[in-house]
């Protein structure tokens, strides 16, 4: 079931979510959540997205590997995106390392604002899968990058948050109307500011 997206300015963006109780079933929350994901063309969900403040996020970098750039080199590391997709339950988020390097993030959360965040480029993490198993994985560039924008949704933290003061006071108006419903969006979203 495709689920409306939680917009700017609602609180349970903001909460430190809820360990979820191990081994219970969530197949049906993974299943609306990647439904919701893919119907809203992003390539990462956290439960508090959808209303959940639970400890939950999915990913599925495949788009990123669609990309067709001119560097071979980069061209490889796109191409192991392909088949990146996850389910990342109770998540802890180990280690970060290496040089601080900017991309342009976007969120579902905050539809027609893209900003460069500069983010550390190794993540090592532990979390539980979608069958319970337990892992401890690795990551870098770009899938790291996915990784630690979702990990901050279940922290109650925003990309918007790691823009510097200047940036975040010239986007407050636009975060405002976004809260209000004042955006234009192709998918269903659930906005604070509007009243029923």
């Amino acid at each position: 079931m495709i689920l409306p997206i939680i917009a700017y300015g609602h609180s349970v963006l903001r909460e430190e979510c809820l360990e979820i109780d191990e081994g219970k079933d969530v197949s049906k929350l993974i299943s609306n959540m990647f439904e919701t994901m893919y119907g809203s063309q992003g390539v990462g969900l956290a439960g508090p997205q959808i209303g959940e403040s639970l400890r939950i996020f999915i990913v599925d970098a495949s788009p990123f590997a669609e990309e067709d750039p001119k560097d071979k080199a980069k061209s490889k590391k796109l191409a192991e995106l392909k088949d990146f997709k996850k389910v990342f339950i109770n998540p802890i988020i180990e280690e970060e390392s290496g040089n601080e390097w900017p991309f342009s993030e976007g969120c579902l959360s905050i539809p027609g604002v893209r900003e460069d965040v500069e983010r550390l480029n190794t993540i090592k993490i532990s979390y539980f899968d979608e069958n319970w198993n337990y892992l401890e994985e690795s990551y870098n560039g770009i899938a790291a990058r996915i990784i630690q924008h979702e990990y901050d949704h279940i922290e109650g933290i925003l990309f918007t948050d790691h823009l510097n003061p200047l940036k975040r006071r010239l986007l407050k108006r636009k975060l405002n109307e976004i809260s209000q419903g004042k955006v234009d969006v192709d998918y269903r979203m659930k906005f604070p500011k509007i009243k029923k």
